[in-house]
């Protein structure tokens, strides 16, 4: 049971999470640098991120059997639902 939802992890090449790991670092590390950064640099940093870790996923995705094999991961890249705006946490 909670095997079968793991076994996704499998299908990473080698070196992949290493990547992942060592990019959401840089972008951390960014973030504890720049709190006060304009929205338009976070969206950056985003992209930059978001250009590392989904050709990742998605050779993950693929490797796992398309649908099915990937858990959900609660619409990443989408905007909070409600949550708050870079404009309204001052």
């Amino acid at each position: 049971a909670v095997q079968d939802k793991l076994d996704w992890l499998d299908k990473f090449e080698a070196g992949d999470k290493e990547k992942i790991e060592a990019a959401v670092q840089e972008k951390l590390d960014w973030l504890d640098k720049n709190q006060m950064a304009e929205k338009e640099e976070f969206a950056a940093q985003q992209k930059e991120l978001e250009g590392v870790v989904n050709p990742i996923m998605m050779k993950v995705y693929q490797a796992a059997g398309g649908a099915g094999g990937m858990p959900d991961m609660g619409g990443a890249g989408a905007a909070p639902a409600g949550g708050p705006t870079v404009e309204e946490v001052d």
